[in-house]
């Protein structure tokens, strides 16, 4: 009887069961429960200086590699073009200014460790919800979300306080001001303004002294007295802009312990990369996630003197070509533990490549390939559409190549849908699951409305309209290149959000992206139809939008970026705030 159903069921049963084989692979996240997750974000890294997106002479075979290996997405787009608003957008899944964590000013990062803004308390991390989850979560390298609150050390901001287990790195962002050899770049114009008063107030106590001596003038010593201390001060004050900062902002801590202040950056990725691999080999035994966020391509681009002067793009290249080689060891040391086949790798850029970064003919920032505009441009695809790149053996179909709209916020629910968590449900959230498409479950991503904003103010909005693959973008602002035509702010160094620095659009620019990538022909309603159609569509889901937004405190007011005395970190006694507890620390040659 038996052999008789075997034999009745045998044409269909061979066909299933091949067919079972054939799926296998692409099955495994019901077996895989909890993965591992490394998440690798590159620092100021353009879209179109990475090979597989397109540049033939920086050599990035790693990044590639995971490209082949995985789902390379092609329009993977930052919340923000800056570091600050971006990296909260993407530690939260939700858009920054519902946290606070964008500007309604010019200062648009976090300025100082000593300020007083950062990262919320009550806003929720995927690493937060991991950690409930079980896995041992890691931050190695750049922060930028905030140290202090009210004391030196409240630390209300730090990784450790939003789901981290360990930290090791900076809690600022790497600064020129972090290398002595470089040009200081914090608020450039302040000190020049601040350079300009003290020679004047140098030049007209000079003059009363003389005059007084000679007998030209009648000075009274008092007034004399007084111009020299205030001359005194301001030059003070102008010295301290200038070495200080390095002490106070180029700072690495482990937990909340501070181990080199200022960083001696000679040795900075060799100890980043140590401690990386480090944490995978401590925690293998157990789920865990690593998020490496790299100092790299931000200026004033560190790179060790093994890889200087190996690329054909100068300084930045050398640079880029030093991450990547950093990004092939860790995936070494994953495959070293035989983890490969349960981690998901992941690799993005928190925004654009910055176009005006240069010095003295030399270009310090990256490229963005084809898009127009750069970093801090809100509107513009050269500011916020960055690589995007997972990797997960078995799981993923190798060498797959994704064309829809994706946010970096999205990496939220994906993580914590797969560790097995639940996203918040008392607050509205902007990222989507991105499983289903990167496994090719599903044809399109979830996202049909995308908000780019520069600060607070709405700059763009991006449409995808499913049913016929079109993407549509409307620019209601752009920012005013200078000088007039050059593709980017080179007269200021960054482009504004609001005021003299940007055009408003009414009607807005539009543009159809799978047509025109480049932002290159605005249409309008004489040359396409549906013109008014679309923009009446894109207007009611920016009603939609607003409506969701409920005010929040402004974490980057002037108030809570400037520097204050009280809430600096101090190895030491402040303001004598130096140490080096690395210095006895001998470095594995990684």
């Amino acid at each position: 009887m038996i052999w008789q159903l075997t034999s009745h069921w045998s044409p269909l049963v061979t066909p299933l069961i091949f067919a079972l084989l054939l799926q296998a692979p692409f099955t495994q996240p019901s077996t895989i429960t909890q993965p591992n997750f490394v998440l690798l974000l590159a620092d100021d890294l353009g879209i179109g200086d990475v090979g597989c997106y397109g540049n033939h002479t920086i050599r990035t075979p790693n990044i590639d590699g995971l490209a082949k290996e995985g789902v390379k997405l092609t329009q993977h787009i930052a919340a923000a073009p800056l570091c600050t608003p971006s990296r909260a957008a993407f530690l939260t899944g939700r858009y920054p200014l519902r946290s606070g964590m964008d500007a309604t000013n010019d200062y648009r990062v976090i300025f100082w460790n000593a300020g007083s803004g950062g990262l919320p308390p009550n806003e929720t991390t995927f690493a937060k919800i991991l950690q409930h989850q079980g896995y041992s979560t890691g931050l190695i390298g750049k922060w930028h979300q905030g140290v202090n609150c009210e004391s030196r050390n409240d630390h209300c901001h730090h990784p450790l306080k939003h789901g981290f287990d360990y930290f090791y790195g900076m809690p600022f962002t790497l600064i020129s001001d972090c290398q002595p050899t470089e040009t200081p770049e914090m608020d450039r114009a302040f000190r020049r303004k601040l350079w300009l008063s003290t020679q004047m107030i140098g030049l007209i106590t000079f003059t009363a002294v003389l005059g007084r001596l000679t007998g030209l003038i009648s000075v009274h010593w008092r007034t004399l007295a007084c111009l020299a201390g205030f001359s005194l001060l301001f030059f003070i004050s102008w010295f301290s802009s200038y070495g200080f900062v390095r002490y106070w902002n180029c700072i690495m801590m482990r937990n909340h312990g501070i181990t080199e202040q200022p960083m001696v950056t000679d040795r900075t990725t060799s100890l980043i990369l140590r401690e990386s691999i480090s944490f995978i080999e401590r925690n293998k035994h157990k789920p865990f996630l690593l998020f490496l966020s790299f100092l790299h391509s931000h200026t004033p681009l560190l790179t060790t003197e093994k890889f200087l002067g190996r690329s054909r793009h100068g300084l930045y290249g050398d640079n880029v070509e030093e991450m990547d080689w950093m990004v092939g060891q860790v995936l070494n040391a994953i495959d070293k533990e035989g983890l490969k086949e349960t981690t998901l790798v992941y690799f993005a850029s928190d925004h654009g490549g910055w176009l005006e970064r240069q010095e003295g003919g030399r270009q310090l920032g990256g490229w963005n390939g084809i898009y127009k505009g750069g970093k801090a441009m809100g509107g513009w695809e050269g500011g916020i559409r960055v690589p995007g790149i997972f990797r997960w053996p078995g799981v993923l179909p190798a060498g797959t190549v994704i064309d829809e709209p994706t946010s970096l916020m999205d990496i939220y629910p994906t993580v914590v849908h797969l560790a097995g968590g639940e996203v918040p449900q008392d607050r509205v959230m902007d990222g989507r699951d991105l499983l289903p498409l990167l496994r090719g479950a599903v044809e399109h991503s979830e996202h049909e409305f995308l908000f780019h904003y520069c600060g607070i103010h709405l700059h763009a909005v991006r449409w995808h309209q499913k049913d016929t693959g079109a993407v549509w973008k409307a620019h209601y602002m752009t920012p005013i290149f200078s000088p007039p035509g050059a593709g980017a702010c080179y007269d200021r160094g960054f482009c504004q959000c609001f005021g003299e620095g940007v055009t408003h659009h009414e009607p807005p620019l539009l543009f159809e992206l799978s047509q025109d990538p480049s932002e290159a022909k605005p249409l309008s309603a004489d040359t396409v139809p549906l013109f008014d159609t679309v923009i009446r569509k894109i207007g009611r889901a920016i009603e939609e939008h607003r409506r969701t937004l409920t005010p929040v405190p402004e974490q980057l007011s002037v108030s809570n970026v400037v520097w204050k005395p009280w809430l600096q970190p101090c190895c030491g006694t402040f303001p004598f705030c130096w140490c080096d507890k690395e210095g006895d620390n001998k470095l594995a040659d990684l």
